[in-house]
């Protein structure tokens, strides 16, 4: 559920830009606020780790199409809405600019999309609701389930009404919003059960890291090394080696794009903005579409075998979970250090 560019108007790019922006802000106060010693290593692990997932995706039967793990109420359960957005912020961000997964005017969209909706409503709305302060293993699978659906309904139809606002595409509103939204159920289907997956693992390892989540919970000390251990070797494992079984259908978004324009990828508006923008991201792009970059003579083949076993996606996966698990711990400790300077 990338957006690109040629999407979007730069008014509409630009105005989801400041909307991100101020999110980002009220984002950084509140972990300030509320850092804990388990906070920082979770995010760097956590943000490396749904970077990898989001690169496996998975076949919709009977579809055509695919999807794969936005992983928004993931970060949004053990992390709480604040430090989840952030992490989710580092991981569009090093998608967009090192991999060219997603544009950069349509960035600010993407990260309130898959953001902003699973860790700022859907998560203190829904999933808390259901699984309440002292979980159980059903209400942890319902309200997984329940939120993954939720949120990505909701994500879905934001892409909608931001293509429709910004008028430059020919995606006629009610055809488009008829794709999107089914398509978007089933790939929810699949998100919660993954979701419900990693917190039942991350419960019977530690459950006081569902318990510290809570806004109003308090700061426990305890050992997160098993299960920081746990997620990086699954990362790694994602990265690595999964990431080769990625389904080769389009996913949701450009499936429906297909179905209501008849292509997967629209025209890029002639625009100095659009331009300049397509400039820096070639430039920023070190590994564009998760592969090596081919030279300009050579013609671009898509493989037909699967798994698609492709040392540039390898590399990809764990360059750039390593990007983000940096950036995700610099916020971190950055953060923390503001808060050790502001209480001496």
């Amino acid at each position: 559920m990338h957006m690109a560019d040629a999407l979007l108007s730069p008014a509409v790019g630009g105005t989801m830009w400041a909307a991100t922006a101020t999110l980002i802000g009220y984002s950084t106060k509140k972990v300030q606020q509320t850092l804990d010693d388990s906070t920082t290593p979770l995010m760097g692990v956590l943000g490396a780790f749904i970077f990898a997932a989001q690169m496996i995706n998975f076949t919709i039967p009977a579809t055509g199409s695919s999807g794969h793990l936005g992983g928004g109420m993931i970060l949004a359960i053990l992390l709480g809405p604040p430090a989840a957005f952030l992490t989710m912020a580092s991981v569009l961000t090093i998608q967009s600019l090192f991999f060219a997964d997603g544009g950069l005017l349509a960035l600010g969209c993407n990260i309130f999309n898959l953001g902003f909706f699973p860790c700022f409503l859907v998560y203190p709305l829904i999933y808390q609701k259901i699984a309440g302060n002292h979980p159980t293993r059903g209400r942890i699978v319902t309200g997984s389930v329940i939120s993954a659906i939720i949120g990505l309904q909701l994500g879905a139809f934001g892409v909608v009404l931001e293509t429709m606002f910004s008028g430059i595409s020919e995606l006629p509103f009610t055809q488009f919003v008829l794709l999107m939204q089914p398509i978007h159920l089933a790939i929810g289907v699949v998100e919660g059960l993954a979701t419900a997956a990693v917190i039942m693992f991350i419960w019977q390892a530690r459950p006081e890291l569902l318990e510290r989540a809570t806004p109003g919970a308090g700061v426990k000390r305890f050992a997160i090394k098993p299960v920081l251990v746990g997620l990086i070797a699954a990362t790694i494992l994602t990265a690595g080696i999964l990431s080769w079984f990625a389904s080769a259908h389009p996913d949701g978004l450009e499936w429906a794009m297909f179905h209501t324009a008849g292509t997967e990828e629209l025209e890029t508006p002639e625009n100095s903005i659009y331009s300049s923008l397509a400039t820096i991201q070639e430039k920023t792009a070190i590994l564009p579409d998760y592969s090596f970059k081919k030279p300009e003579t050579q013609t671009e083949e898509k493989s037909e075998t699967w798994p698609a076993v492709d040392p540039g996606t390898s590399v990809s996966g764990l360059v750039g979970g390593a990007v983000v698990f940096l950036i995700a711990m610099g916020i971190g400790f950055g953060l923390k250090g503001k808060k050790s300077g502001a209480m001496s």
